[in-house]
């Protein structure tokens, strides 16, 4: 396929999605899904980076807002890794984690191994409904340990 085909066919995917979430195409929308989808697990700086090569004139605070409302919908989902900034990544539709090379910071998915949300069941639930559990892997990836060794 080629890139302008792809684009095509990624533009008309993410506008039926932001329709069914009940939200206005725009082309700051599509946009900013477009470079979380190509850059899974970027900070707010990478994404508007990666914005301003289509959109140049968009403000910082704009792609802040974005990310808020896509995330709000449901088709973005933000993760905090601890020490880190906020981070997007376009996969939400299924029960997976992250692991994360303490050395170059770098992250990777990490599908379930129970496969269904959540994963973990608490012994003590407190009184809530528990729908997710964020489960985090810390580690070093191949790269830093070849380099610390």
């Amino acid at each position: 396929m080629t890139s302008t085909a792809a684009t095509t066919e990624a533009t008309a995917r993410w506008s039926e999605e932001l329709r069914t979430h009940g939200r206005r195409v725009t082309k700051q929308r599509l946009a900013v899904l477009t470079a979380v989808e190509h850059h899974p697990h970027a900070v707010v700086d990478d994404v508007a980076a990666a914005v301003r090569g289509d959109l140049p004139d968009i403000s910082l605070q704009s792609v802040y807002v974005v990310l808020a409302d896509l995330t709000e919908t449901g088709l973005l989902r933000k993760i905090e890794p601890p020490h880190s900034p906020a981070r997007y990544e376009t996969r939400v539709d299924d029960n997976h984690h992250h692991a994360i090379c303490t050395g170059c910071g770098r992250i990777e998915d990490v599908d379930c191994a129970v496969g269904h949300a959540p994963c973990l069941t608490p012994e003590n639930t407190h009184g809530m409904t528990i729908q997710i559990a964020d489960v985090l892997y810390r580690g070093l990836c191949a790269d830093c340990a070849d380099q610390a060794s």
